[in-house]
């Protein structure tokens, strides 16, 4: 049964198939709201590809999947709305040149612009700013990460970022957006041991506060629900060379702006708004 907040996530059969064969296939899965899930198997065995589509961004090819109570592949938009991603190559990736602050205040800003309602978009500009100000200290709470431990505080940019401390930003920045779903990719990669602790104490935390999480790894934490994908494809594929987010799209349903994020380059007004309020061309 679901939360409030946090989506519980089941799958039967489920699979993908790609131009080179099956990118993972006969997955189960069955966890509740607010469990932290873990995605193992090694680099090109479908990891990605399965975090990508229990949160509706790549269509799955065989199988049933649920989360939060909404089938895919025919609720893929809806999956959306109720999941956000951390990190994951090529999809939803920090941008080296932005700061800290500018990542924040632009997510704040597509958050607002997508995701509010007329009557918040018609708030005096002084109650949106304290808003957002809030809904991003929250977040970076929730993240572990004090933009004062910076080098040059929230104006770092996100190339002098250690490896955790991105991490913790792109977390930071998937749950401004309070989702009941948090995807992350490639949790324990160039971590030292100290600092895998610390990314899965971290991902525990946001799961132990009520959102369920999926993260990808090469090796489960104790106490994690575990997917394994090294061998539930017939046929191995590169984790996301062969099967893109374009073969997602859901004829059932009208064409959507995907999650709008730094990276994912929309050419929606919005994040053309949010550019121009950063600063940034």
């Amino acid at each position: 049964m679901d939360s409030p907040h946090g989506a519980a996530v089941t799958a039967e059969d489920f699979g993908l198939k790609g131009p080179r064969g099956w990118a993972f296939r006969g997955v189960r899965l069955d966890a509740p709201p607010g469990a932290l899930v873990a995605i193992e198997g090694p680099s090109g065995s479908g990891r990605t590809c399965l975090l990508l589509a229990l949160t509706g961004r790549m269509r799955p090819s065989e199988g049933r999947a649920e989360v939060g109570g909404l089938r895919l592949p025919r609720q893929m938009a809806a999956a959306r709305r109720i999941s956000a991603l951390g990190p994951v190559p090529g999809v939803s990736e920090l941008d080296p040149a932005f700061t800290v602050a500018e990542h924040l205040r632009e997510r704040a800003l597509l958050q607002r612009r997508f995701d509010g309602s007329l009557r918040t978009l018609l708030r005096p500009r002084a109650e949106r700013t304290a808003a957002a100000r809030d809904r991003i200290d929250t977040a970076l709470a929730a993240a572990g990460l004090d933009p004062v431990t910076l080098p040059k505080a929230e104006r770092t940019s996100v190339r002098d970022l250690e490896r955790l401390e991105a991490l913790r930003l792109s977390v930071a920045l998937a749950l401004i957006g309070r989702p009941r779903l948090l995807a992350v990719d490639d949790t324990d990669l160039k971590l030292s041991d100290a600092e895998r602790a610390e990314a899965w104490e971290l991902l525990r935390s946001v799961a132990d506060s009520g959102t369920t999480v999926l993260a990808v790894c090469s090796q489960a934490p104790g106490g994690a629900i575990t997917v394994r994908t090294d061998n539930t494809a017939a046929t191995s594929v590169s984790d996301t060379a062969d099967v893109t987010e374009a073969d997602a799209t859901d004829a059932s349903e009208p064409a959507e702006a995907p999650e709008a994020t730094t990276t994912e380059k929309t050419t929606d007004e919005g994040t053309a708004d949010a550019f121009a309020e950063t600063g940034r061309a």
